[in-house]
């Protein structure tokens, strides 16, 4: 993609901005919460800045699946490069899941390799109902003794700023 620079900034240590050829990122979650679309603005972005792109919707499993589900899984796998791409890859590099019972069937799949990173939405970990926290803390337990790089990330409240709606 574009070279490497490193960021200066008067408030802490400089960071460094590392040039990869080519990765692979995935964005799921519950059918119908915009995964897809979401998946395929990034990905014209991304070729509208000179990257080669791959793109590959992630179906879920059934018509209508329950939220918070491994069969609800939808969204978009997007492999972009410095250079043309001409499949969808192997192993995602990095999964942005909006809740952790989708990223399941994307484990099911064989779509990660230990190491890969993923950020997920974080609210799931202060939801009022018991299980859901209770599900969301064990998730989240297995992801790491499978090797995933976990950063929690207050997805819906970030969203919440700038959008209206519940």
């Amino acid at each position: 993609m574009h070279s490497a620079v490193a960021e200066t900034s008067s408030t802490g240590p400089a960071r460094v901005v590392q040039t990869v050829e080519e990765h692979i990122v995935e964005i799921v979650s519950d059918s119908g919460e915009g995964a897809q679309t979401c998946g395929q603005m990034f990905a014209d972005i991304c070729a509208r800045n000179g990257n080669g792109v791959w793109t590959v919707e992630i179906i879920p499993a059934e018509i209508e699946p329950p939220s918070r589900s491994r069969a609800g899984a939808s969204g978009n796998r997007i492999r972009l490069g410095s250079k043309p791409v001409n499949n969808s890859g192997d192993s995602a590099d990095l999964v942005v899941a909006l809740n952790e019972q989708v990223l399941y069937s994307r484990i099911d799949a064989g779509a990660l390799r230990p190491g890969t990173l993923v950020l997920v939405d974080s609210s799931w970990a202060h939801h009022p109902d018991d299980e859901i926290r209770t599900r969301y803390a064990a998730a989240l337990e297995d992801f790491r003794a499978r090797g995933y790089r976990l950063i929690e990330v207050p997805i819906e409240q970030e969203c919440l700023k700038h959008a209206d709606g519940d």
